[in-house]
């Protein structure tokens, strides 16, 4: 099954109750054969309004993060979530919530099939979703981020979500946080081989 046909089933989805309070489903895009993956947890407003993964103000951080320090075009890497629909609290779309977990159940085999069609070398989870859902793990991101895990033999580096990063600071200024997230962004340019490129 290639990418484009596992999108179609994505876009016709209605094996969850988001299916019903969705505008599109943000299935996720970048290279079919990018070495590297970001996986964070779901669609958030804009990204339910444009069909996009990480567009607003979270992933314009991602896509900073990306180009100026890996040194790559968002377009050289592949960039997903765990469900494709946006969850909300009370289905208002009003404010945003984590995906429970009947929700991750039903959406998640497409991101598995996803990983398996990409084949990337290093996957980067955003955030304690996306993390613990990969890492089959209660463990906080705090004690999991900066150290390479595993996932059925590809190299998983954890961060913070560029949306917890906004609430703490941003990306301007020196904080802790972005400290944090930019020595774990060193240790996937080293697995890549980055510095060469």
């Amino acid at each position: 099954m290639s990418l484009d046909i596992l999108k179609a089933k994505a876009l016709t989805c209605t094996l969850c109750n988001l299916a019903t309070t969705r505008t599109q489903v943000v299935f996720g895009e970048g290279n079919e054969n990018a070495r590297l993956m970001f996986i964070g947890e779901g669609p958030g407003k804009d990204e339910d309004a444009s069909g996009r993964p990480f567009v607003g103000r979270a992933g314009q951080l991602l896509t900073r993060i990306i180009e100026n320090g890996l040194k790559l075009r968002r377009e050289d890497v592949y960039i997903a979530n765990v469900v494709k629909c946006r969850p909300t609290v009370d289905g208002l779309g009003k404010k945003d919530r984590a995906p429970e977990a009947d929700e991750v159940a039903s959406c998640s085999p497409f991101l598995i099939r996803q990983i398996e069609l990409v084949q990337p070398k290093v996957i980067v989870t955003l955030g304690n979703p996306a993390t613990r859902f990969l890492l089959k793990t209660g463990e906080g991101i705090t004690r999991l981020r900066g150290k390479w895990h595993d996932y059925n033999g590809i190299a998983v580096m954890p961060t913070y979500h560029p949306s917890f990063l906004l609430r703490n600071g941003g990306d301007s200024g020196n904080t802790p946080y972005k400290r944090d997230v930019w020595n774990d962004m060193k240790l996937v340019i080293d697995r890549l081989g980055l510095k060469s490129i």
